[in-house]
């Protein structure tokens, strides 16, 4: 057993300023803590194999999945199935803060989707 923070773990950026902090990445499973600022948006796009639970721990974000479209708050989550169109958007005024855990890991996993 180990504990880790956010020192400990691999750090990355997407989207240009949204960052990513890998804390379980194995191929069986992913935990990843992101943060998108205010105003920013990912791409559509599906994980073939992976399904994926959103949990928002500050802020608010709103989802489009499968073309529904709904809005999660701090303390809620949201779960997206494998083959599952789906994107997330930060259009609060305020940065989100949210844990993504994927089963099976999303590395190799994305392909876009079309708008």
């Amino acid at each position: 057993m180990s504990v880790v923070g956010k020192e400990d773990v691999e750090h990355y950026l997407w989207g240009g300023d949204c960052e990513g902090w890998r804390f379980v990445d194995r191929r069986d499973l992913g935990v990843i803590l992101e943060l998108m600022p205010a105003g920013r948006a990912e791409t559509r796009h599906i994980h073939e194999k992976a399904r994926q639970f959103f949990f928002v721990l500050r802020g608010a974000l709103s989802f489009e999945i499968a073309g529904v479209c709904c809005v999660v708050t701090s303390g809620q989550g949201v779960e997206i199935a494998p083959g599952t169109a789906h994107r997330v958007r930060n259009d609060g005024d305020e940065d989100a803060e949210f844990l993504v855990i994927s089963l099976p890991s999303t590395r190799g996993d994305r392909i876009e989707a079309e708008d």
